[in-house]
């Protein structure tokens, strides 16, 4: 359910791009990047650090439950009051003055992001994730519509806003209604310090990482204005789609997995292995394909004044595949109960990140692009290498998981290349019918080598048969009651 619910995220997605694209302009996306960049920290870094801490509890009762419901609701009421009042500084330090309201507006999103995120764990450990997707399909399609309903009105910039407030109130709704327990009054309960020091880990770790992947958005916007951070924001969207929706929006089952099954280290290694070998298999062929296609999927999904989006693209589209292999060793750590690991590494790829960033400003936002690329594959082995130390896990393995995709993928997308440009009748049609057909042939192109090379350098169809037998296995968990309350 949660590969179904991030295809359909995806497509959600990309019928946000394609009609808001043509409703707005790049400045208004611009505009709502740049509030956003600080906002979705808040959102993010204390429910992520609190549903991670409950996820790898053995148990966690009625009193633990409560006491964090009421911390957690005061830390988001904090961030909340915090954020809005600090309006004014966020306008003066991007010399844009319709900054300031939209802060304000989106304040809210900090509370209705904390106040649900002890109720969304609760869920998650009793396995209701096929709840918790269709909660999110169902609020990620009403704040499109919200989006596309205000942009039609002529609202600009505040049809995203709108939209960005629909979707954390749908979802908060949502989630109290799938889990109707209702917290009691806090009070002494042993082992509640505990949690709290591992959440903090967690937060602070998720904060790290939050500034390494908004970092460039705040150089951008800072350096260049709205109009270019608007641009770049949704070739960065693009590139990020696949993390978002295949990676993160997994992440809770396989962390709750590979938690249950820690004490049995080959089983453990059993489920990881898998895990990065499909991340790999669908993430080359994802990257593969979208070097090759990237202007013309942005001029069919996004029209003809988003030019400047595809040519930044292209320069982000060969990490895609690399990136989703990253995302596996916050899974490590965390299922290891390792937060205070995976806080120092986080400190360490922010320092390198961000300097690659500052390097490639020089550039424009396509150097900025660049760094991302370079900070993916430079950082990914190590990183999970380092998170593996605890359990033996090897380079020399998880080079053996990755290779023949990688090889697989760069080989089918200099085949396609190449066929594409001895075909000049197709390569140089212009307007929208030759961006799809260019689209079209590249894509069966590069997908009929891409499998066959997979079969190939594997001898047989082993990955694939491991992929399925990997999903069935997580499908195949049985769901319970939310335990303990």
């Amino acid at each position: 359910m949660n590969i179904f619910s991030g295809a359909t995220a995806v497509g959600i997605q990309m019928v946000a791009t394609v009609v808001l694209a043509r409703l707005l302009l790049p400045r208004d996306f611009g505009l709502v990047a740049m509030v956003v960049t600080f906002s979705l920290l808040l959102t993010s870094a204390a429910p992520n650090g609190f549903i991670d801490s409950i996820l790898q509890l053995k148990e966690i009762d009625r009193a633990l439950a409560t006491n964090l419901f009421w911390i957690n609701l005061a830390i988001g009421t904090l961030l909340a009051g915090v954020f809005a009042a600090a309006a004014p500084l966020v306008a003066r330090f991007y010399h844009e003055p319709a900054a300031a309201p939209i802060t304000l507006a989106l304040s809210i999103t900090i509370l209705l992001s904390n106040a649900p995120c002890i109720h969304a764990s609760l869920l998650r450990r009793a396995m209701r994730f096929p709840a918790l997707a269709r909660n999110d399909i169902v609020a990620r399609t009403l704040s499109v519509v919200v989006s596309i309903a205000f942009g039609i009105a002529g609202w600009g910039y505040w049809a995203l806003v709108m939209g960005q407030c629909a979707l954390y109130v749908s979802t908060f709704v949502g989630i109290f209604l799938l889990c109707p327990w209702l917290p009691g009054l806090p009070q002494r309960r042993p082992g509640t310090r505990t949690v709290l020091v591992f959440a903090a880990h967690i937060s602070t770790r998720y904060s790290v990482n939050y500034f390494v992947r908004n970092f460039d958005n705040l150089l951008v916007g800072w350096r260049f204005g709205a109009n270019p951070l608007g641009f770049y924001k949704k070739a960065y969207d693009l590139f990020a789609m696949p993390l978002t929706q295949i990676v993160s929006s997994n992440a809770n089952v396989a962390v709750s997995a590979l938690s249950r099954v820690r004490e049995d280290r080959p089983q453990f290694m059993r489920y990881l292995m898998g895990g990065i070998g499909m991340l790999a298999f669908l993430g080359m062929g994802i990257s593969g394909d979208f070097t090759l296609a990237g202007k013309d999927i942005i001029r069919v999904l996004m029209g003809p004044n988003w030019g400047t989006t595809g040519r930044i693209f292209t320069f982000f589209a060969p990490a895609i595949g690399i990136m989703m292999v990253n995302g596996v060793h916050g899974w490590i750590h965390v299922s290891l109960g390792h937060a205070d690991r995976w806080l120092r590494w986080g400190i360490f790829e922010w320092v390198i990140t961000c300097s690659l960033f500052l390097a490639g400003l020089h550039w424009g936002p396509q150097g900025v692009a660049v760094a991302w690329c370079v900070a993916f594959w430079v950082l990914t082995l190590p990183a999970i290498w380092y998170a593996g130390r605890p359990i033996g896990l090897g380079v020399g393995q998880v080079v053996g998981a990755i290779w023949r995709y990688i090889t697989a993928a760069a080989a089918a997308g200099g085949l396609s290349h190449f066929t594409l440009k001895h075909l000049p009748a197709l390569d140089q049609m212009p307007g929208a019918q030759g961006a799809a057909l260019r689209i079209a042939f590249a894509t069966l192109e590069f997908a009929t080598l891409y499998l066959l090379g997979v079969i190939v350098l594997h001898r047989g169809l082993a990955p694939l048969r491991t992929t399925a037998k990997l999903l069935k296995d997580l499908r195949g968990r049985k769901r319970g009651s939310v335990e303990g309350v």
